[in-house]
C-alpha cells in the first residue's frame, strides 16, 4: 500500500541516512540549485538576496524542492544559529532544498540549501514511526542574515500533551499554495497522534502541527502521515526529538 502524505520509496532512501554534511547534494543528477540557475523551475524565481534586516514578513513554513519539484513541507524552527529547518524524516532525499513561504510560484526569500541532515538512529536503523522527525541545516548563498532573522521561527514543544488546537499546514503535491486547517489533536498509539483536517494528500508530510507558537509535531509517524487525505499523523514529541535537536544545536 502506498501512504496517501508520501511515497514508501521516500522512507527506504531515509533509512540509510543518519547525518548528511555539505556534499548532500552531490551525486544528484540534478538539484533544486541546478534547476533555478538552468530557469527550467521558471515558477520560481530565486531573487536577490534578501538585505539583511528586513522585516519578517515570510512565513517560517514553505516547500521542500528537488530535482526541480516540491515534494514535502518544512518549517523554521528556533535555534541560536538561525538555520534550523524541521520536517519529517521520511522526506529525507539527496538535493533538498526550502523555500520558506512559498505560494503560486513564488519563492519570496529565494531557496536555501539543505547542508546538514539529522534523524534519529532508531530512524535510520528500522525506520521506526515514532521517530519520523528530522532537522535540516540550511543556507543561502550571498544572504548574511540568518532564515530565522528574516521569518521567525517557531520554538519545538517537547511533551506538551496527546490534546492540543493546532493549526496545520501543507503543500499538497498538485498545487502551489499550501492548505491549512484548525483541528483538534487525539492520541491513536503509544508515541503518536492524529488530528482530522480535510485536504492534506501527497506532498503535506512534514507539515507542521502549531499550537501558540511551538511545533507539537509534524506529518509523519504512521503509515508515514496516513494513508487517506482527510487524517493526518505524527510522531509524538518527547524525548527522543528533544535529543535530537540537543545534538544539532549543542
Amino acid at each position: 500500500m502506498v501512504a496517501i502524505k508520501f511515497l514508501r520509496r521516500a522512507a527506504l532512501t531515509a533509512a540509510t541516512l543518519l547525518v548528511l554534511g555539505a556534499g548532500l547534494a552531490a551525486g544528484a543528477d540534478t538539484t533544486a540549485d541546478d534547476a533555478y540557475a538552468a530557469g527550467s523551475v521558471g515558477a520560481v524565481p530565486a531573487g536577490p538576496a534578501p538585505a539583511a534586516t528586513p522585516a519578517k514578513t515570510t512565513s517560517p513554513i514553505g516547500a521542500l524542492f528537488a530535482n526541480g519539484s516540491h515534494f514535502c513541507t518544512a518549517s523554521v524552527v528556533h535555534s541560536t544559529t538561525g538555520d534550523l529547518v524541521l520536517t519529517a524524516a521520511h522526506c529525507v532525499k539527496d538535493g533538498m532544498a526550502f523555500v520558506p513561504g512559498y505560494h503560486d510560484g513564488v519563492a519570496p526569500l529565494g531557496m536555501w540549501t539543505v547542508t546538514d541532515v539529522a534523524v534519529a538512529a532508531g530512524w535510520t536503523s528500522a525506520a521506526d514511526p515514532d521517530l519520523d522527525f528530522a532537522f535540516l541545516t540550511v543556507q543561502q548563498a550571498g544572504t548574511t542574515a540568518s532564515l530565522e532573522s528574516l521569518t521567525g521561527a517557531n520554538v519545538l514543544g517537547v511533551d506538551r500533551g496527546f490534546t492540543n488546537r493546532i493549526t496545520l499546514t501543507g503543500y499538497p503535491d498538485t498545487s502551489d499554495s499550501p492548505v491549512v486547517c484548525e483541528g483538534t489533536t487525539t492520541r491513536s498509539d503509544t508515541f503518536q497522534q492524529r488530528v482530522a483536517c480535510p485536504g492534506f494528500p501527497d506532498g503535506t508530510s512534514g507539515g507542521p502541527w502549531v499550537t501558540g507558537g511551538a511545533v507539537v509535531g509534524v506529518i509523519g509517524g504512521y503509515q508515514l502521515g496516513g494513508d487517506t487525505p482527510d487524517v493526518s499523523y505524527s510522531a509524538y514529541f518527547d524525548d527522543d526529538i528533544a535529543k535530537l535537536y540537543a545534538s544539532v544545536t549543542g
